[in-house]
């Protein structure tokens, strides 16, 4: 009740977005496209058990059609040359292909929460200033999350850190 948008991310893939679209619309609610996609820790070809079979969230949104073109070129391209275990992208078709997105960090299972998990700031700090050139000036957000979950203390203490030294928003 009272919600002026709301936003459909599932994980790795767009199933749901017609429908969800639909929806909203139908409800007065403005519909915001994305998908939480996995990006490869190394490249979204390399296909290595222990070492590329865990990869990344981000959480990818529309901003207009150009996003929504380029968000579905990446799904399709992680199921097509990505896939292992999941769809997945990496950094350099990211960087090809982020016009019209927007991005935030994720969940814990993100890259930036993860290098913060295993105490690695200056990790955390480089991914997300990457994440920023890659995505542009306001396009690139850190997400602060509070579902209770014990590890999400420390690492939102250094989200607001990476938010304070680098200007990022939050």
């Amino acid at each position: 009740v009272g919600q002026s948008a709301v936003a459909i991310t599932d994980h790795g893939v767009m199933y749901g977005c017609i429908d969800f679209y639909k929806a909203a619309k139908a409800a007065g609610i403005k519909p915001i496209i994305g998908c939480e996609v996995y990006v490869a820790r190394r490249g979204m070809t390399d296909r290595v058990h222990g070492q590329d079979n865990d990869p990344y969230h981000l959480v990818l949104l529309c901003e207009n059609r150009k996003g929504y073109e380029n968000l579905c070129y990446l799904v399709s391209e992680a199921f097509i040359h990505g896939f292992y275990g999941k769809p997945r992208v990496d950094l350099a078709l990211l960087e090809q292909y982020h016009e019209g997105l927007i991005a935030l960090s994720a969940c814990l299972a993100g890259a930036i929460p993860q290098c913060l998990m295993r105490e690695d700031y200056e990790g955390a700090k480089a991914y997300a200033l990457r994440l920023s050139n890659i995505f542009g000036e306001g396009n690139f957000f850190l997400e602060f999350q509070d579902h209770g979950i014990d590890e999400q203390r420390p690492v939102n203490q250094g989200i607001q850190r990476l938010a304070r030294e680098t200007g990022l928003p939050m």
